[in-house]
């Protein structure tokens, strides 16, 4: 068999399986952008709009998930686009297929674990302005003050990184992760997981979830 009819070997293919339902062709190009963000973030999407999607990943990826917490695919992260793959696996993903329950973030420390290699190693270099912006986020979904100093930090470097077409984009996405260290730096944790996570909230984190726009 010629090289060129050479079939990829399965992991590089299943982990662009990934990557290509999660970014598609060119994410940040206006054809596509707005599809992008609907189904990364749902914004005010009509519920049945999100479970709708939320089902789909479950109905394509669940088998992969499972196979990312068990450490069976440990060995993507020695390839920088393979590494995206498995974080959005142990981060994102969960959180469209158990959203709302404990389980959305049982694997945020091994995702976090993951993401803090690609950045001793340089890994991020090699991604795309968007797949950055997904490699970083277990920093931003950290209840820890430290890290949400590195996700400041990443998305800063992020953001310097921007060309002019799409610096308003990551002026948004620093905004962002500020709003989340400033929370951790108030509560410690993210009081919209204290009913996931059966955790009790404080008088002051339930005022604050009871406020509009929180």
């Amino acid at each position: 068999m010629s090289a060129n009819t050479t079939a990829p070997p399965p992991g590089l293919r299943r982990a662009q399986e990934v990557l290509d339902f999660w970014f598609g062709p060119d994410p940040l190009s206006p054809a596509h952008f707005s599809d992008r963000l609907h189904l990364w973030f749902g914004g005010d999407d009509p519920p049945e709009l999100i479970a709708e999607r939320d089902a789909l990943v479950t109905s394509r990826f669940r088998t992969l998930m499972d196979e990312a917490a068990s450490g069976a695919l440990d060995h993507w992260a020695g390839s920088p686009h393979r590494l995206l793959a498995l974080v959005l696996l142990l981060d994102q993903f969960p959180r469209h297929v158990y959203r709302g329950r404990a389980r959305a973030y049982a694997q945020d420390s091994r995702a976090l674990a993951f993401t803090l290699h690609a950045l001793t190693t340089g890994a991020d270099a090699a991604l795309s302005l968007a797949e950055r912006l997904f490699l970083y986020l277990p920093l931003q979904h950290a209840e820890s003050a430290a890290m949400q100093e590195e996700s400041i930090a990443a998305y800063r470097r992020l953001q310097a990184d921007a060309p002019a077409q799409h610096r308003k984009l990551f002026d948004s996405v620093l905004e962002f992760a500020q709003q989340h260290q400033n929370v951790i730096q108030r509560f410690g944790r993210f009081p919209h997981r204290n009913a996931a996570l059966s955790r009790r909230s404080t008088p002051e984190e339930q005022q604050f979830l009871d406020t509009p726009g929180a």
